[in-house]
């Protein structure tokens, strides 16, 4: 195990493998040299995954059972290479992950956050009333990467009174929404973009300088895929100099560590990467890990391969 998993699904899997939790370990390398033979399955997570110089490491290895449906820091290629298996987690956390991203909508147009503040900090009675938030309905929203969740905050969005648009790399057939070819069109005839496409070399700072010019003054970025997706100082020197209005992340470059010029500016709302982070969706993500390890083992099949 390369990071930690719920403890339920932890104790399901000690009842048949013998589990060596490496992020425990003093010495991982030294680790990882004194088991490498008796190695057959890796789990891996958002935040430890595995490189090649690992796979390479692991003579035996033969699957990586990946705890999230995004696998960026798994070495895809290496692995199949090597003909190991490789699956993750996808649908059981495409609802919070949904959830995440309304919210974030929400908090930045309806100004959830600093309400929060003001109450706390005693200014409403000093101060009188928050100004104004902006309204939801009636607004435009382009989503990058009409995928599972992508579909998913599209439904959401509806429910809001927002019409919505989407770019992807082919137009989806049965799709109510309208297909925009250009994501800087995309970007310009949105009020809202929402991030949700998945980060390979191809999106690796897909939202940049030029997109976020098109998305305008009145337009605000929301990122629940990958941080890395978004150009993060274009993104900063937009925010900080009204290029943009306002921005919502649930993802950054380089996790955890947030740049202190996103921390200093009151019109983002920053969180943890908490997109799936419910209790049920955890368990059901890591049950599907599980799963995936024991049909393997078992049948030689899996459920979820990338």
């Amino acid at each position: 195990m390369m990071g930690p998993i719920p403890a339920a699904q932890v104790e399901a899997l000690e009842e048949k493998y013998r589990i060596h939790r490496l992020w425990k370990s003093k010495d991982p390398e030294k680790t990882i040299k004194e088991v490498r033979d008796n190695i057959t399955g890796v789990i891996s997570t958002a935040w430890f995954g595995v490189s090649a110089k690992l796979i390479k490491a692991l003579p035996n290895l033969e699957i990586i059972s990946h705890f999230g449906v995004g696998y960026d820091n798994v070495d895809v290629q290496a692995a199949k290479k090597r003909g190991i298996i490789v699956t993750n987690t996808p649908d059981v956390l495409t609802d919070d992950t949904a959830d995440v991203g309304m919210a974030l909508v929400l908090a930045v147009f309806r100004r959830t956050v600093e309400g929060d503040i003001y109450v706390r900090t005693g200014q409403w009675g000093k101060k009188g009333a928050l100004p104004l938030g902006r309204s939801l309905r009636g607004r435009t929203m382009g989503i990058v990467g009409l995928g599972r969740i992508g579909a998913a905050i599209a439904k959401r969005a509806e429910a809001f009174g927002i019409e919505v648009f989407y770019y992807g790399p082919r137009r989806k057939k049965g799709v109510p929404y309208t297909y925009t070819a250009s994501l800087e069109g995309l970007a310009k005839a949105s009020d809202i973009l929402m991030v949700a496409c998945r980060y390979c070399e191809d999106t690796h700072h897909l939202i940049n300088a030029k997109v976020l010019k098109a998305l305008g003054k009145k337009g605000v970025l929301i990122n629940i895929a990958r941080g890395k997706i978004v150009d993060e100082k274009a993104l900063i020197d937009a925010l900080e100099n009204g290029v943009i209005s306002g921005a919502g992340l649930d993802v950054f470059e380089n996790e955890p560590d947030v740049p202190s010029a996103l921390c200093r500016l009151d019109n983002v709302v920053l969180q943890p990467h908490v997109g799936s982070g419910t209790i049920e969706t955890r368990a059901a993500m890591a049950q599907l890990v599980v799963d995936n390890l024991r049909l393997y083992f078992e049948k030689a099949q899996v459920l979820t391969p990338v």
